[in-house]
């Protein structure tokens, strides 16, 4: 199944995708694409909700993340070794784990506040992965593999000076608004070949970011296994797998994202998306 979620922000429909430019609206059966949905195994039930309704139109509407705020936003820092190599890290023996804020994620197309201080604003496409079941100390690949709803694209986004210049954890440069573009739409996991999916990310049409998941250190299902063994993964929740390299602070210019500067990025069978930088204002 392909779900979006259609509407102005905070006010979004859950639909399913019929094709790529049309989708039926759910929302009289469905409340959102959240915890709940996921728990009871929503996804089996939605073929049967779409049987002979209407189809729309996706022109011209606002493409929400496809899932509701999840419980959680956790992210693996340097899982492709390119990427370590050019952030001058080395490449982990086990995944580096941390979290972003959940309220930072914003639909596809929004637009990317850059918050007061901002100097060094980064981009990082990367390979979402939405949990399905409550998962604890899942005990080999075939539960890890089954714990997992679906695929999404989304976008990482870092405030560097935030991240590395300042005390504390990564946290402080990932959490701010808008910081976590995701979708457009979420593919379930047997519609996906998400081991060997391309991942692409421009800035002004310039390709910054090109790579495969099949590059990765850790693997999606060795992610999810890992994660299981330190916290309970809950339905709804968002895994960002880690970017490759390209990104604005391992280039020797250090072309760092600016207002006006509009990042495009896809993942094969996940869509696209085209964000434009704003400065923040009260």
């Amino acid at each position: 199944m392909k779900l979006v979620r259609i509407g102005e922000l905070g006010a979004e429909r859950p639909g399913v995708l019929v094709d790529d430019d049309h989708y039926v609206d759910v929302s009289d059966r469905v409340p959102d694409y959240d915890a709940a949905f996921f728990a009871s195994d929503g996804l089996a039930r939605l073929p049967d909700l779409i049987e002979g309704r209407v189809a729309h139109p996706l022109a011209d509407v606002r493409i929400g993340a496809p899932i509701a705020r999840p419980h959680q936003i956790i992210c693996v820092g340097l899982n492709y070794v390119a990427h370590a190599d050019e952030s001058a890290a080395a490449v982990p023996t086990e995944p580096v784990i941390f979290t972003k804020a959940p309220n930072c994620m914003s639909g596809p197309n929004d637009p990317i506040v850059a918050p007061p201080g901002s100097s060094k604003l980064d981009y990082e496409v990367e390979l979402g992965v939405v949990i399905g079941a409550r998962s604890r100390y899942l005990a080999d690949d075939a539960s890890a593999i089954a714990a997992i709803a679906g695929f999404v694209a989304v976008n990482d986004v870092s405030e560097r000076s935030f991240q590395l210049e300042r005390q504390g954890q990564w946290v402080k440069g990932k959490s701010c608004e808008t910081f976590n573009p995701c979708g457009p739409v979420f593919v379930s996991r047997d519609e996906i070949d998400w081991q060997k999916a391309d991942l692409w990310l421009t800035v002004n049409g310039e390709k910054r970011q090109a790579s495969c998941t099949r590059h990765m250190v850790f693997d999606v299902v060795t992610i999810v296994r890992y994660l299981s063994q330190f916290m309970v993964l809950e339905p709804g929740d968002l895994i960002n797998t880690g970017t490759p390299e390209g990104v604005a602070l391992g280039r020797a210019d250090q072309a760092y994202l600016r207002a006006g500067d509009v990042v495009e990025l896809g993942i094969s069978g996940l869509g696209t998306q085209r964000t434009v930088i704003v400065d923040y204002k009260e």
